[in-house]
């Protein structure tokens, strides 16, 4: 086997999560691909009027990508439609960028979630096909932080094995988890029993529990970005101002 074969993948199955023009007929794309991870390539001449890529490129949309390469910026070989997967609109197709968002900023390069990818590949059928837009980002959102190492703790008290009550009134403290709330905590966010439990259920079917859901998982994402702004949660929340 020579060098360079082993700088080749084959067929991988992947998602575009991002891509920008690339000097004069190229595309820069940022790809989730299931066995490799998120993937940066270069699409050489896929903005010619004539390339076989052009216009097969599209987020949401399953591919099989085939690429080389051994430094930072890989080449694109080839791409395969694979169908199966319904075009997003409307509300979905702002929750399918918010996803991605998510990838591009809380994922690291060349780091494989296989069971992440296949979660994100269910999601994008949700999407389409269910009208909770909401639920269904709060189990993305769950499953993520649980694949990238900062699994919730939903079920038992933060420090000992006291399981959570449903009727009890907790905080949620970052990096530490639920504690029983009382009348001289400032820490941590006010939370119920049942929306911890629920989260954990993946059920968001109490209003009170999708609120509070939402508070908790915006929280927490907050955290872990670090700073970074997500500009599809803005854009969301501008059009609801007009709903």
């Amino acid at each position: 086997m020579n060098s360079g074969s082993k700088n080749r993948i084959q067929d991988e199955l992947s998602f575009v999560l991002h891509s920008y023009p690339f000097r004069e007929t190229s595309l820069v794309l940022e790809v989730f691909s299931r066995e490799h991870g998120r993937v940066p390539l270069v699409a050489r001449g896929a903005r010619r009027p004539k390339s076989a890529l052009r216009g097969l490129l599209m987020s949401f949309q399953p591919l099989a990508l085939s690429w080389f390469g051994k430094n930072e910026l890989r080449t694109l070989h080839s791409a395969e439609w694979q169908g199966g997967q319904p075009q997003l609109q409307g509300t979905a197709l702002m929750c399918g960028l918010y996803l991605n968002e998510l990838l591009l900023n809380l994922t690291a390069r060349d780091d494989p979630h296989e069971h992440l990818f296949d979660y994100y590949r269910q999601t994008l059928q949700r999407l389409v096909h269910e009208q909770d837009h909401a639920s269904t980002l709060r189990c993305f959102e769950k499953h993520l932080l649980q694949e990238l190492g900062y699994a919730l703790l939903l079920e038992h008290e933060a420090g000992g094995n006291a399981p959570i009550e449903a009727g009890k009134q907790y905080r949620y403290i970052l990096e530490r988890g639920a504690v029983e709330d009382s009348p001289q905590a400032t820490q941590g966010m006010p939370i119920a029993g049942k929306t911890l439990l629920d989260i954990a259920a993946d059920d968001y079917t109490d209003v009170n529990s999708a609120r509070q859901g939402k508070q908790l998982m915006r929280m927490l994402l907050n955290h872990h970005l670090g700073g970074v702004v997500l500009h599809t949660r803005e854009l969301i929340k501008d059009l609801k101002k007009y709903d």
